[in-house]
């Protein structure tokens, strides 16, 4: 290869048709170079689905600015190929069930190959610190172990297909909030043990091709020149022998990113263009050698996929089983939170009131990350977008459920509801808020439809004025389902002429629903469900709580199948079997309710010009925050803790389970050790029950300089039981493996240790002291 010709391959080409494929404009590839048989290399964005792709319209074309202005539309037209919405990368999670991303990555591998696509930017593996984070959708969770689980299913499932995956957003790319801009500072410890984990798991145990390095700085190095993690971490201590590629536009600086590690610039030379990779050869701070090194790793990946041995060819995507496969996996993703007798709904019932409020896209249209009321999904903005080639609304959904369980006759009457909680529609037909409640109080089942909407370029409940300056944060205020903007991926404003941020009083709302007077004998909390369609967690209103309450559904963000996948559930076609991979805080009571500003969103440094974030809460992260007592208000008591509505771990299901005690075994010759139990189904139908097994180091652990949370996960098995029978789990620890289950990052020693003294083992169904019995103890 030529100088030239080396450069060209070094970074995304500008948008232009592509030559193999004159019907796609394109601006996600590397255009190939025929004579030397290199194939034009295309990439994809994820993770939930096959999302904004290298093909929009020719049309898209012509509306290319005049000069060298910047072009991206074709980056975020809604004209990008279609493929299957599927569920979000949160609701994979909460399956606890590695089984569900297989199913969720052989879709994606199917439809990218139906595309010609090689490069999905997927899995997301970043984790949920902050609750109201902007793509924790597109993530796996607060837990490590979880997340990184999820992620290795996945990406053995799209690299079996011959598709380079390409795991996400390296690292500690919490918050999107100034993310262009942020300088992280994480103790190496904390980065070790929990942020940099399941990337660790996805390169030891996914062997996955590629790595994307992100947007924000890591203890004073941006991510894609930071040689202490891209070459100190992911080659020299994990061995990862893919490559690296840039976020869009995430590089900052020529020689120091292509020394650090980085091999790919995308979209476009922009850093790396051909001037300035030129003068830094001519000025020797940049060798061919570098080049080249680059460019190997990436076509190393490219050959063992296959890529240089199949030719460009579109084929035709078969969306009723991707449909199919998405209506699957959103269902083994719900998770029921509470339930006092309103689930299933009842067989008898002819009249069914479904509920949203009018200012919210819930109850009205099938929800992805970004939706936006009125608008078709896939036009959020986000890089996650996906354009299906159809959709399924709740109303479709319920109706057709109904239809096919022979109950046509039944009424379903859609009532939406304004912010005011002082008018609504019944059907289109406008009625005072005291009449919509007397509709609602007739019909024989009620269910509201609310929700948490978000997408990349913000995080619910941050601000800027109306000249762009960051305001001062009500983080907790994300966490509410009152709270909203009418454009989820931009960061809310004090400008009424903006994205201003709105309240939708859905929780007032909720309270008078539940205090109307029912008309059918069947009283309020007891024919009502709430269905939560969810970035991430909510925080819970006490008065939603328990007997007074209504049954709570959690389904995520469903993506194209939404009106089915509710459908299935609230009529019992299907179990909802999912688990909860984030902690449900009661209102007023939770970990963004106590961060400071250097924690969220960050504060200034002395010149203004950017913002800094301490993670100080160290390993206090989700369930471990709560666990700790970190905010000093959450002590258990009788086993529960106060502060959380719904844990860690947690889901109920339409049957009930026993559990017998847990046995804990030792295997002296491979130094691991197994535990377990027998589930026993205990109630009327068939259902699935999630096993956990959590440890509690030894009080030496904390002597390595930062204080351990009293448990973290190690492990976790799903088994379905029909009615009357039993099943034996056995959740196996190895302390060999690469989650490290009993290992403590020691940064003086540059290795893991596992510490000495007592570790104790916990089994049970939650994350909750209460769900948990003590299975064992060991001494190493």
């Amino acid at each position: 290869m030529s100088l030239a010709q080396k450069l060209q391959q070094l970074t995304g080409s500008a948008p232009s048709v592509l030559p193999e494929l004159p019907n796609c404009f394109g601006a996600r590839h590397v255009t190939g170079i025929a004579e030397l048989a290199i194939p034009t290399f295309r990439i994809t964005n994820g993770p939930v689905g096959v999302g904004q792709n290298d093909c929009v319209s020719l049309e898209v074309e012509k509306a290319r600015p005049a000069g060298n202005a910047p072009f991206f539309a074709p980056y975020t037209h809604p004209s990008s190929a279609h493929a299957t919405a599927l569920p979000s990368g949160m609701a994979v999670a909460a399956s606890f069930d590695p089984r569900v991303a297989t199913d969720f990555g052989g879709v994606i591998a199917t439809e990218m190959n139906n595309l010609a696509l090689h490069v999905f930017e997927a899995p997301g593996m970043n984790l949920a610190r902050l609750p109201i984070l902007g793509r924790n959708f597109e993530y796996f969770g607060e837990d490590p172990y979880l997340a990184g689980t999820m992620a290795v299913a996945e990406t053995k499932a799209v690299q079996s297909a011959g598709i380079i995956a390409m795991a996400k957003h390296f690292v500690a790319n919490e918050q999107e909030t100034n993310r262009m801009t942020i300088r992280e500072t994480v103790d190496d410890q904390v980065l070790r043990e929990l942020y940099l984990l399941p990337f660790e798991m996805s390169v030891k145990d996914g062997k996955v091709a590629a790595i994307m390095c992100s947007y924000n700085y890591l203890n004073g190095l941006q991510a894609c020149a930071n040689t202490a993690m891209l070459t100190g971490v992911l080659r020299d201590d994990w061995k990862f022998s893919g490559y690296v590629q840039t976020d869009f536009f995430a590089l900052k600086n020529t020689v120091p990113s292509l020394a650090a590690g980085t091999d790919h610039e995308m979209p476009t030379p922009l850093y790396w263009s051909p001037d300035k990779i030129g003068a830094a050869i001519d000025q020797r701070s940049l060798s061919i050698g570098q080049i080249d090194t680059a460019l190997e790793r990436r076509y190393t990946q490219m050959f063992k996929a296959g890529i240089f041995d199949r030719k460009l060819v579109q084929t035709p995507i078969d969306f009723v089983a991707g449909g199919k496969a998405a209506r699957r996996i959103g269902t083994r993703a719900a998770v029921l939170l509470q339930n006092n007798g309103a689930l299933p709904l009842s067989p008898t019932a002819r009249s069914i009131a479904l509920v949203g409020k009018a200012s919210q896209p819930y109850a009205q249209q099938a929800i992805a990350g970004g939706s936006i009321l009125g608008k078709a999904m896939g036009a959020g903005g986000g890089s996650s977008d996906v354009v299906p080639d159809y959709t399924v609304s709740p109303v479709d959904g319920i109706r057709t459920a109904l239809r096919d369980l022979g109950r046509g006759d039944a009424v379903v009457k859609l009532v939406l509801i304004d912010d005011a909680n002082a008018s609504a529609t019944v059907d289109g037909v406008t009625v005072p808020f005291a009449k919509a409640l007397e509709t609602i109080g007739a019909s024989d089942s009620v269910v509201v439809m609310a929700g948490t909407n978000a997408e990349e370029g913000a995080d619910r409940a941050t601000f800027v004025d109306k000249d762009g300056h960051q305001l001062a944060t009500a983080a907790a205020a994300g966490l509410s389902l009152d709270w909203y903007v009418a454009k989820p991926s931009a960061i809310a404003t004090t400008d009424p002429a903006g994205n201003t941020a709105k309240s939708s009083q859905t929780g007032a709302m909720l309270n008078a629903i539940l205090a109307a007077r029912s008309t059918t004998g069947v009283a309020m909390p007891q024919k009502t469900v709430l269905v939560l369609k969810d970035n991430a967690s909510v925080a819970m209103d006490p008065a939603l709580l328990g007997p007074q309450g209504p049954a709570i559904l959690e389904t995520w963000f469903p993506g194209q199948e939404d009106g089915s996948i509710v459908a299935d559930l609230l009529f019992g076609r299907a179990d909802p079997v999912g688990r909860l991979p984030v902690t449900f805080p009661v209102a007023g009571k939770g970990f963004l309710d106590e961060i400071a500003a250097d924690q969220f969103p960050g504060v200034r440094d002395a010149g203004g010009t950017f913002q800094a974030v301490q993670y100080s809460e160290k390993l206090a992260i989700g369930y471990r925050w709560y666990d700790a007592n970190a905010g000093g208000k959450c002590a258990p008591i009788a086993g529960a803790n106060p502060c959380v509505a719904f844990p860690f771990g947690y889901g109920l299901a339409y049957t009930r389970f026993a559990t017998s005690a847990p046995k804990l075994a030792a295997d002296p010759r491979t130094g691991g050790y197994s535990v377990s139990l027998d589930v026993k189904n205990i109630g009327p139908r068939a259902g699935s029950e999630v096993v956990q097994a959590y440890v509690s180091l030894p009080e030496s652990a904390d002597r390595l300089r930062v204080k351990q949370p009293p448990k973290r996960l190690v492990g976790f098995g799903r088994v379905t039981v029909e009615p009357g029978a039993t099943q034996t789990v056995t959740i196996a620890i190895d302390p060999a493996a690469s989650n490290h289950p009993l290992g403590v990052w020691d940064g003086a020693q540059h290795r893991w240790v596992m510490p000495s003294g007592r570790y104790t083992l916990w089994v049970g169904t939650s994350a909750s002291p209460a769900d948990l019995v003590e299975a064992g103890r060991f001494v190493r």
